[in-house]
């Protein structure tokens, strides 16, 4: 008989309730501790952003067969392709910035000057 609560549930549980106990942990750790490890959690191959990326791949994947099966509308197939392109986008634009997180200093060459909190993303 299979467990009334599979394995995968239970992970994802235990992932979403981790990542919530991340996220308090990095607003607790002193200053110079939270870079080295907000370049890890956005590392885009092997961090946290790069792995959730993976997983919307796969589920995309899952999607796919299923809306080509005509089981789902292939509307839920484009919608996590999508959120999956777009998180890889997202952390190739943060991977960039990596070095600035991890020494203190700007990735370009442009001199250091105040900016304003809004920012235009340039692709």
């Amino acid at each position: 008989m299979p467990h009334p609560y599979p394995y995968a549930n239970y992970l994802a549980d235990s992932i979403a309730r981790q990542l919530t106990q991340l996220a308090d942990h990095l607003s607790q750790l002193p200053a110079d501790q939270i870079p080295q490890l907000l370049v890890r959690i956005l590392d885009p191959d092997d961090g946290v952003l790069g792995r959730f990326t993976g997983l919307l791949a796969a589920g995309s994947a899952f999607a796919k067969d299923r809306a080509e099966r005509g089981a789902l509308p292939p509307e839920v197939w484009l919608a996590l392709g999508r959120a999956a392109n777009e998180l890889h986008d997202i952390g190739l634009d943060l991977d960039e910035y990596t070095n600035s997180l991890t020494t203190g200093t700007p990735s370009v060459t442009k001199p250091a000057v105040a900016s304003p909190l809004v920012v235009r993303r340039h692709r």
